[in-house]
């Protein structure tokens, strides 16, 4: 076999590299064809060196991309670089002549898609959970009328005019405006940095000389957009931010419908920008309707009050002695006009009994008669001599005791020629030891046909026969007394029992 068909090429005219040199060849032929690349792949042992230099790989199911981002500026991209993210890297393919290795070396990151990216989000949501940052116990209640506001967004977007509108027609304030970018590279630092500032402000004047009063609460807020250009407001300095804020942080970022980390971190969750203005401040003309009602009331109340205490102090004054005397004189009157029936009443009632106790004694016996002649009607014959026996002598009895009761009455005795004598207070005078020695004293003597004003004089203690007569007190003169001679009951009539 002929080997002149394939001839083995000489030697001498393969060209001769250094190790250096054809590192450097390759490096400078690879930066030439892959200048600048976009890779798709999920970062895979992500480490941050102390150079401040971060080193990783992109990979996928095929292959391994050892890749590498410069310190300036791995600062902005830090919260893309994290192991399991699947992302897009942009940058320039180059080889690392140490060891004989290509690298991406990086210089922009963005989510593979909006999966990745809200996974991202979701997982850096119960990190921070963890925490306790969206505890409701670390949650701090909005002031109810703010001196200043502190606003923390874009100033030239239409969030800035919204918010200042609406709060010039609720309730005009001192508003301050901490600009900062709320999208893009940076954005999450400054809203951060803002956050901080306001809260480093003296809570006096503030710290330039007195021309930065600090806020009594803080609006973060930025008109809607998508899931990246919200971004800045998940990242997790800007949730640290607010969830240590000293001052009540309201969040206002993109539409009802948008949801960031800030919006679980602040105090209060607002739908739109100027619904946190609305629950900034009150309506100052509802507050000067309430201030009016609220001063009526206590204008009434403090004169209830008085009235009530000048009441209570007139019932708790005692009153006037001369007040005193005459209800006391008063219940003297009444008791007097009740005394005198009361006295009068037994005596008038006790000379009625005794004018009427004959009448009132044949009244009873003719009515047990009547009932005993009732009850006996329908007797046997053979009774009637002996109930008729046994009447009779009822009668008899009963006048005996109506003459005996006549007898006995004293207006019988004055009748027969004696006479009684009283003393001043009523009381009978009986025995001359009853008068008090060698003073006059003056009595009343009843006959039979009246009484006479006498004066007694006891100075002749002896037998009586001596006695010095009575004397007449001159302008007296004998009256009849009104006393009734009981009437004799007159003797009945035998009733005929029988009907005979």
């Amino acid at each position: 076999m002929n080997d002149t068909a394939n001839p083995t090429p000489p030697i001498d005219n393969i060209p001769t590299f250094a190790v250096s040199e054809l590192a450097q060849a390759v490096r400078r032929r690879l930066e030439a064809d892959f200048e600048r690349v976009r890779v798709r792949g999920e970062i895979s042992g992500c480490k941050f060196h102390s150079s401040g230099h971060v080193y990783l790989s992109l990979k996928d199911e095929g292959g391994v991309l050892a890749a590498i981002c410069w310190r300036g500026v791995a600062g902005k991209l830090k919260q893309w670089l994290q192991d399991g993210l699947e992302v897009v890297a942009t940058g320039q393919l180059t080889t690392h002549p140490g060891r004989s290795q290509y690298q991406l070396v990086i210089d922009s990151v963005e989510p593979a898609g909006i999966g990745a990216l809200l996974k991202m989000i979701e997982e850096r949501k119960q990190r921070l959970a963890a925490e306790g940052l969206f505890a409701p116990a670390r949650k701090k209640a909005l002031p109810f009328l703010p001196r200043v506001i502190g606003v923390v967004t874009s100033p030239t977007g239409a969030v800035i005019r919204d918010i200042l509108h609406r709060l010039n027609d609720r309730c005009p304030l001192h508003v301050l405006l901490w600009p900062v970018a709320v999208q893009g590279d940076g954005a999450a630092g400054q809203i951060a940095a803002a956050i901080n500032g306001f809260n480093a402000l003296s809570a006096g004047d503030g710290t330039l000389a007195g021309a930065i009063p600090r806020p009594d609460l803080l609006i973060v807020a930025r008109g809607g957009g998508s899931v990246e250009d919200l971004m800045p407001f998940n990242e997790e300095v800007v949730v640290r931010a607010a969830a240590a804020s000293a001052i009540p942080v309201i969040s206002a970022v993109g539409h009802e419908t948008d949801n960031t980390l800030i919006d679980l971190a602040a105090d209060v969750r607002a739908p739109t920008p100027t619904a946190a203005a609305e629950m900034a401040v009150p309506v100052r003309s509802q507050l000067a309707l309430g201030l009016n009602d609220l001063s009526q009331r206590l204008g009434r109340a403090v004169v209830q009050g008085v009235t009530a205490r000048q009441d209570r102090l007139q019932r708790l004054t005692p009153p006037h002695p001369a007040r005193l005397l005459l209800f006391a004189q008063q219940r003297l009157d009444d008791i007097c006009a009740r005394l005198s029936p009361a006295v009068t009443r037994p005596y008038e009632r006790g000379n009625q009994t005794y004018a009427n106790l004959p009448n009132r004694l044949r009244q009873a016996a003719e009515r047990q008669l009547v009932q005993a002649t009732q009850r006996l009607s329908p007797l046997p014959p053979r009774l009637k001599p002996a109930l008729l026996q046994s009447w009779q002598s009822a009668i008899s009895q009963l006048e005996l005791a109506s003459r005996l009761l006549d007898q006995l009455s004293h207006h019988k005795t004055l009748e027969r020629g004696f006479a009684m004598v009283q003393a001043a207070d009523g009381s009978v005078i009986s025995r001359a030891g009853q008068l008090p020695a060698a003073i006059p004293v003056a009595a009343r003597v009843m006959f039979a046909d009246g009484q006479v004003a006498a004066l007694l004089n006891p100075s002749d203690t002896g037998d009586g026969a001596n006695a010095a007569p009575a004397r007449l007190s001159p302008g007296h003169q004998a009256r009849r007394p009104k006393i009734s001679a009981a009437a004799k009951p007159s003797t009945p009539s035998t009733p005929d029992l029988f009907g005979n």
